[in-house]
């Protein structure tokens, strides 16, 4: 059984403590004696896989010693001065990191999870090799979760998806993090996961083709500048592919990295001479390039990546990087705790981990529910990297602003803000911050403190958790008023019609739900910080959802069949797509595009571009924003486009007769009209004119507002 562990390790350190990882195990094995888990083996199988798990990251011995020993402290009577004389305060310490709480008193099972959450999170700033060693714990559980009870099984599955994922993704350990969240999904929505994953065998044969082809096209072109390089066809997660199904509303197809290329070289200058061929070889799309060698993340990953079109329209991504970029890409921040020719390396990254020792400071002032709340929120958002004056990198969430940035490097820096300056100049403090920005925060003595009106600009729940603390000391009276205000400016801000949401009824349930005794106790929770106010939106949602449950149906954003007479067979000559050739071009019969108007495009699934008015409402509520691209209208296009004009007239004989003879006189042709009279005896007529370009839309308004009879004229919307 040892023997299986030994030999793991032997695989990457020759000079490996044999005697010492033996005497850990003869001690595990000691005191699990006769504990059996839900699986009938005996217990010592578990702290053992754990350790195996480790040793796949090539960890140091006394990682391996303290995942051997894990459970010791927690589960027996050995204590933890015994350890310490036994193995040392390095190994102890670590064991002691991933022991829960226990011999304290906690009102609930739930109360005691969190504080043992929060003293592991607190050790895992101390020394990072705490959270790996309980990351291998996690995933050796989940891997065994079949043996649970159901209630059991998804209550794992949500911490862990809620908690040690984020923080695996936050470490970039992407080997543990990708199969924990195909664990996850498999126990929180199973009928989700296996359908998913027959999807994906349906079309794999199909996939393997298409990826064996892009492999072997750039193999060759690669051998002929004598580049080194491996070369694999990336597989994507089920829950990585599940989750993209259900945030861009789409189906398998139309996921753009399900086909994928990883190529690994020697050296960057390699990197970037590969990156060269794959943009000759096929047609990159702008906006879908991400240089990460340049502009690492805090979490180490380095890599290039573009997304391109293949020959026949197909859309896959290529990743580009080094061995060590490989390494640090598959185990993170755990590549840099690997045992290294008889050293830990672990001196060149210390200044990299300033995130984790920010979450010291997070639980000087908090609960471990809001400490716990905060973590969660602040660790698995899209990110942006942002410098310090110093240089310092520090990464936020997107859409931060630098109210954020001030409360990550202390609460009394944010509070004493004043301003803020981004690369150099003056910027208002709802300023979106950007990746590469270098953010100075401007404070002040003689500063009042935050206002109300932060917490619209502030994006992390961390910074407004602290801006919420700011006014806690404020009366009752005061917390109501402010508590009812934060309600009404976040169902606003959601775009909810606050009388819609904010019924009494309502309003009850949810202060039942919050142990309030009344709405006004509620507003009074919420003012204080108790109560967060996301989630009794979420609640009056629900309430409202519930009551008027409606499906809306997004317009069809392609029309294979244009039965338009007048459709022009020529259109591909009129719009022009970044150089990309050969692609069909058709024009969204939502809005009708033309000339002169500021359009997008839209890629389709198998279709071609949609070419799209810019404030299109489909674009403009379109979940899927990576298949927009940048398209302009040709200089020397002599098209004709239909537009839809409507027209609010007066009921006077003759209107039509005198509106058809004006446009025809000025050379317009109607290829459709339609009439309909309203209850106030207004007739509404909507047209169908050719035109040339949007400034023949201005002659058109000129000819009909001239017409005896018109009250109002205007260009259709979607």
């Amino acid at each position: 059984m040892l023997e299986r562990l030994l030999e793991a390790v032997r695989k990457y350190n020759k000079d490996l403590d044999v005697e010492l990882i033996t005497k850990a195990f003869n001690l595990a094995k000691e005191k699990h004696k006769g504990q059996v888990r839900n699986s009938g083996e005996e217990y010592i199988v578990h702290p053992l896989e754990v350790s195996i798990i480790l040793a796949s990251m090539q960890m140091d011995d006394q990682t391996i010693c303290a995942g051997l020993m894990h459970d010791i402290l927690e589960d027996t009577d050995y204590s933890k001065s015994d350890m310490e004389k036994e193995f040392g305060e390095e190994i102890t310490a670590l064991v002691d990191g991933v022991t829960k709480l226990k011999n304290l008193q906690y009102k609930t099972k739930e109360e005691a999870q969190i504080e043992s959450i929060r003293k592991m999170v607190l050790a895992m700033a101390n020394d990072i090799r705490v959270i790996i060693i309980k990351l291998s714990d996690r995933l050796h559980n989940m891997r065994t979760l079949e043996y649970k009870d159901r209630d059991k099984q998804i209550k794992t599955a949500n911490e862990t998806l809620e908690i040690y994922v984020p923080i695996a993704h936050r470490l970039g350990i992407n080997a543990i993090k990708w199969e924990l969240e195909d664990l996850c999904l498999r126990y929180i929505d199973p009928v989700s996961y296996y359908s998913v994953a027959q999807q994906i065998d349906q079309k794999r044969s199909e996939r393997e083709k298409i990826i064996q082809h892009i492999m072997d096209k750039l193999s060759t072109e690669l051998d002929k500048i004598n580049i080194r390089f491996t070369m694999t066809g990336r597989p994507k997660g089920i829950y990585s592919i599940y989750n993209k199904m259900q945030k861009q509303e789409t189906t398998i197809d139309n996921i753009f990295d399900l086909i994928a290329v990883r190529v690994i070289v020697k050296d960057i200058n390699q990197c970037y001479a590969v990156l060269g061929i794959v943009h000759n070889l096929w047609k990159p799309i702008p906006g879908r390039f991400k240089d990460y060698i340049a502009m690492p993340k805090p979490n180490f990953y380095q890599s290039l990546h573009t997304t391109v079109i293949g020959e026949k329209g197909q859309i896959f991504e290529v990743q580009i990087r080094t061995e060590e970029m490989h390494r640090n890409a598959e185990y993170g921040i755990a590549n840099h705790w690997q045992y290294k020719e008889g050293k830990k390396k672990a001196s060149n990254f210390d200044n990299r981990l300033n995130w984790i020792r920010q979450v010291i400071e997070w639980g000087k002032d908090t609960s471990a529910y809001e400490f716990i709340d905060n973590f969660k929120n602040d660790l698995f958002n899209d990110e942006v990297y942002v410098f310090s004056p110093k240089g310092d990198v520090v990464d936020l969430q997107k859409g931060a602003t630098p109210i954020d940035f001030a409360y990550r490097v202390h609460s009394e820096v944010g509070n004493k803000c004043v301003g803020a300056k981004i690369n150099g100049k003056i910027q208002p403090l709802n300023y979106k911050l950007k990746t590469g920005d270098i953010v100075t925060i401007l404070t002040s003595k003689n500063s009042t403190g935050p206002n109300l009106g932060w917490l619209d600009m502030a994006v992390t729940q961390h910074a407004k958790n602290k801006i919420r603390a700011f006014f806690k000391k404020k009366s009752r009276e005061e917390n109501i008023e402010l508590g009812q205000e934060l309600l009404e400016k976040e169902l606003r801000k959601k775009g909810h019609d606050v009388s819609k949401l904010m019924v009494d009824e309502w309003l009850l349930n949810a202060a039942e739900k919050n142990n309030a005794l009344s709405i006004e106790s509620l507003y009074n929770l919420i003012g204080y910080g108790t109560v967060q106010v996301e989630n009794v939106i979420k609640f009056l949602e629900k309430k409202y959802n519930d009551k008027y449950k409606k499906e809306e149906e997004i317009s069809n954003l392609v029309n294979i069949e244009d039965k338009n007479p007048h459709k022009d067979k020529n259109i591909n000559e009129a719009i022009i797509i970044d150089d990309i050739t050969n692609l069909e071009t058709k024009f969204a019969k939502c809005c009708n595009p033309v000339p002169g108007d500021k359009v997008i495009g839209y890629i389709t699934h198998g279709h071609g571009v949609s070419v799209h008015r810019i404030n299109c409402k489909n674009i403009i509520n379109l979940k899927n924003k990576e298949r927009l691209i940048e398209v302009k209208w040709s200089e020397n296009n002599n098209s004709s486009f239909p537009v839809q004009v409507k027209v609010i007239i007066e009921n006077r004989p003759a209107y039509l007769a005198d509106l058809t003879k004006g446009l025809s006189k000025d050379g317009f042709d109607i290829s459709a009209i339609n009439t309909k009279q309203n209850h106030d005896s207004t007739i509404n007529i909507s047209l169908v004119i050719l035109v040339k370009s949007n400034s023949d839309i201005d002659r058109i308004y000129n000819i009909i507002k001239k017409i005896d009879g018109t009250i109002k004229v205007f260009r259709e919307k979607n």
